[in-house]
């Protein structure tokens, strides 16, 4: 890019999350993803330009050199920290406003230091292309894939239904979301492509911000009312797998469509080593569909280069749970109330570099009372807090037409990346624990005392059924 050439029209709305907000160029497979804050800010810039391009530094050196260890070089993109003329970003900033969903407008983008994240647009990758079909990509955030054993834990259900389950009550009952998703994370996580198969039915069902699906860039399926068009989707599928028998076949239904589509992302996310990563055994979530009949789905062991297996084994050390692990976070507290300028040496803002890793890893499995001990455990804490709020981005090239896969499935060169690996502040624990217990608690209150399927869902098979139903004529 040359940075003196910005033009704000070369650029255009591509998505956001919580802290930051992404454009696309137009052209050239890169993407610019922008700071965000509280809309009361927006007259005041919260930080200098040099503590915003520190902040942004900051997530390059976490996604480098703490997260790509844990969760495997070819995974992580770690991108650049580049400025950006002011007037070049205020222009940008009006350009993508009237874009941005309306629930996401209570946060501006920072339009004061001209700094931002410089990444590939993994939308549209430079996989080699033999046909000209455009790419497909899939973002999904996975959530987290575990149930907590610790001892620590004080109530039981948190150790039967998992968080993701548990949350989606809370947030239909605050307004975050009409309606509850039925995706379970431990179905997708479990190795067992039954239940993987039915965990990204649901994320299709419900997409909320955990499932987008991309087509040459754009985005043709996601969480806004204008992008839940199932029939839409299907017609961008169906190109992809009319293949070998289907080929010639216009009139495949519209359920194989959607099948084979969860088939060959359900392989790519097995695809690595052999099926010895762990995660066997992590045992059901009593909110899942599918944990009556446990005799027919029980969990198998993820391949243990897989993508899924690396975020779980990282995910994982939350070994202590929220409840666990604040006393920790108490312990390092009051030690920086009475020696502050300890902060540094603790490693408590950074920096993220090969220290920092070695200090979670090396982390004593007993506690020794010393302060040492409880910075590592929050750190590993934070590190697991970001896989667990990690997203899997999987592309798909289309082969030849010729081509199949050993199953007969259409061929597909596939990639898959992971992103969103910011930091978590070392400060946000207080706030963690107090989310936990507000979601055990409602969830204790209401959720547990009603009926399976009472909260209104979206079922997406018998939409796609009704499309395929024949109707007979029988003489009388």
């Amino acid at each position: 890019m040359e940075l003196d050439k910005m033009d704000e029209n070369d650029w255009k709305y591509h998505g956001e999350g919580n802290k930051s907000l992404v454009v696309s160029h137009v052209q050239h497979s890169r993407v610019l993803r922008l700071l965000k804050y509280p809309a009361e800010d927006s007259e005041n810039a919260p930080q200098t330009p040099d503590q915003a391009f520190r902040h942004i530094q900051n997530i390059v050196d976490f996604s480098s050199s703490v997260m790509r260890p844990l969760l495997g070089e070819k995974f992580i993109h770690s991108g650049e920290v580049v400025r950006l003329p002011l007037e070049f970003v205020r222009q940008l900033s009006i350009k993508v406003q009237h874009q941005r969903p309306a629930w996401r407008c209570n946060k501006v983008m920072d339009i004061y230091s001209g700094c931002a994240l410089c990444l590939p647009n993994l939308t549209l990758p430079s996989l080699h292309q033999s046909t000209h079909t455009p790419t497909l990509c899939i973002e999904i955030k996975p959530k987290c894939g575990f149930l907590p054993s610790s001892k620590h834990v004080s109530k039981e259900i948190k150790t039967k239904v998992c968080r993701f389950c548990m949350h989606q009550h809370y947030k239909v009952a605050s307004g975050k979301w009409k309606r509850s998703s039925l995706y379970c994370p431990l179905d997708l996580f479990s190795g067992n492509r039954q239940r993987m198969h039915s965990a990204i039915k649901h994320l299709i069902e419900e997409p909320q911000n955990n499932f987008k699906i991309f087509k040459g860039g754009q985005c043709i399926y996601g969480d806004s009312d204008e992008l839940l068009d199932l029939s839409s989707l299907l017609q961008h599928l169906r190109p992809y797998f009319l293949f070998g028998n289907n080929r010639f076949n216009s009139h495949m239904t519209n359920k194989a469509v959607l099948n084979n589509f969860i088939q060959v992302l359900v392989n790519v996310l097995l695809s690595g080593g052999r099926g010895d990563g762990g995660g066997k055994g992590r045992s059901f979530c009593e909110a899942s569909l599918l944990s009556r009949d446990r005799s027919r789905h029980g969990s198998q062991a993820l391949p243990s280069d897989s993508v899924l297996s690396r975020i779980l084994q990282t995910q994982m050390l939350d070994n202590l749970d929220i409840e666990g692990l604040y006393p920790l976070y108490r312990r390092v507290e009051q030690h920086l109330q009475d020696f502050p300028k300890e902060r540094g040496r603790l490693q408590v803002d950074g920096p993220y570099g090969e220290a920092f890793l070695q200090k979670l890893q090396k982390c004593p499995g007993e506690d020794d009372g010393s302060v040492e001990f409880a910075v590592a455990k929050v750190h590993q804490y934070r590190v697991a807090m970001t896989a667990k709020d990690c997203s899997i981005m999987v592309t798909l090239v289309p082969s030849s037409e010729e081509e199949e896969d050993d199953e007969g499935l259409p061929g597909f060169s596939s990639s898959v990346s992971i992103l969103d690996l910011d930091p978590k502040p070392f400060d946000s624990v207080p706030r963690q624990l107090r989310l936990d217990q507000k979601i055990v608690s409602y969830f204790l209150r209401t959720a547990a005392a009603l009926p399976k399927g009472s909260v209104p869902r979206r079922g997406i098979y018998p939409a796609v059924e009704r499309e395929d139903c024949t109707l007979l004529f029988h003489p009388v």
